[in-house]
């Protein structure tokens, strides 16, 4: 249970500040547990996802105008795409990430997006053609009242931009990721520590607590 305990701290931090499993592995050995940095990643890609699909099952709604955007990621040397999207207060909606930077990537996106909260109101985009072409498609045959309201201006969209800038900080100082499966579970472990982090989780019989705690009680 001592090395349960500690291996889920672990998890945490390797998360939430940009160390390398190598670190952890070393911050580990300082207090005399040993543990091998393969080890240590066994454990992360692990339990991640369970730990990010009970989250999923209490998230807050977020507000119906999302700003959406793709960034880079690069994995085993070549780019990516994380596909992501704020509501206007800055609350993370989702994110997915892609091989291909296309309408049809866009798509999936949006429909992940919407199976945690429903239809947004109002999508605004940068001057992509594809993105704007996946929003077309979902509004393809609906009446106009539940048609998505598309705009596209770089400058409202800055709130997303500057929104990868916490995951990019986070995944600076990492190895790299080394194939596409591993890349989407630190990615989704990353994005999950961002969105405690703005506050998105439901305070527990109105005590409240804080990001770190929420993370344990996932745990639980």
């Amino acid at each position: 249970m001592i090395l349960l305990a500690i291996s889920l701290l672990m998890r945490q931090n390797h998360l939430a500040y940009s160390l390398s499993l190598r670190n952890l592995e070393e911050i580990m050995a300082e207090h005399g547990i040993a543990v091998d940095h393969s080890t240590l990643s066994r454990w992360v890609h692990r339990l991640v996802p369970l730990i990010v699909k009970r989250y999923r099952r209490r998230m807050p709604a977020v507000g119906g105008r999302w700003r959406m955007d793709e960034t880079y990621i690069k994995i085993k040397g070549q780019w990516r795409y994380l596909y992501r999207a704020v509501d206007s207060a800055g609350n993370t909606v989702d994110f997915l990430l892609t091989a291909n930077r296309d309408a049809d990537a866009a798509r999936r996106f949006f429909n992940k997006g919407i199976r945690q909260h429903g239809r947004p109101e109002v999508v605004t985009l940068d001057k992509s053609g594809a993105n704007k072409a996946a929003l077309a498609g979902l509004n393809a045959g609906k009446p106009k009242k539940n048609r998505i309201k598309i705009r596209q201006s770089k400058y409202l969209n800055n709130l997303i931009e500057q929104d990868h800038r916490r995951i990019k900080r986070r995944i600076r100082l990492m190895l790299g990721f080394k194939n596409f499966r591993r890349a989407q579970t630190l990615l989704a472990g990353i994005e999950l520590l961002c969105m405690l982090s703005k506050g998105q989780y439901v305070q527990q019989y109105g005590i409240s607590i804080s990001p770190a705690e929420y993370f344990y009680l996932l745990l639980a």
